[in-house]
């Protein structure tokens, strides 16, 4: 009885070892981030979305996994382009994956990831894990151009 009893219990507990795994897209930066139980375990470059296609802020779930992938949106009218390593975060065509990286956003609103690191997060993702995507990325045509400024307010005088 006493064995069957502990066997229930471990049958309906929860996972003493499960991992609370955590992505973190930093928009502002252009950086996602894989934290397991609070520690950042590895980390890489992204593309968010451009000014005309802005990623969705706030809080995902993994809902799919793929590591091979076309798109059914883009490129207009019949999509096609690929999408490796795709960890879809909404069922409207939001997802992370394989894709060029800048710094700066270059997508339609999904989070492109480098090479190497695309793979590494895809592998290490669960469905269900959480992504948590904040910030204010700067658009390339917001930025501004250096040049001389003249500011002849001040004078020093001899």
């Amino acid at each position: 009885m006493r064995v069957l009893l502990l066997w229930v219990l471990l049958l309906f507990s929860t996972n003493i070892y499960a991992k609370n795994k955590l992505i973190f897209v930093d928009l502002d930066e252009q950086r996602a981030y894989a934290y397991e139980d609070e520690v950042l375990v590895f980390k890489g470059a992204v593309s968010s979305g451009v000014q005309e296609h802005s990623t969705p802020t706030g809080t995902f779930k993994v809902l799919e996994k793929k590591k091979y992938h076309r798109s059914n949106l883009w490129p207009k009218p019949n999509g096609g382009a690929k999408m490796n390593y795709m960890l879809r975060l909404t069922y409207d065509g939001i997802a992370m994956h394989l894709g060029v990286v800048k710094k700066y956003p270059l997508s339609h609103g999904c989070i492109r990831m480098k090479n190497g690191f695309a793979q590494r997060l895809w592998a290490w993702a669960e469905v269900g894990t959480t992504v948590e995507v904040m910030g204010y990325p700067s658009f390339k045509d917001d930025e501004l151009e250096i040049g001389t400024v003249y500011d002849d307010t001040y004078s020093i005088d001899p």
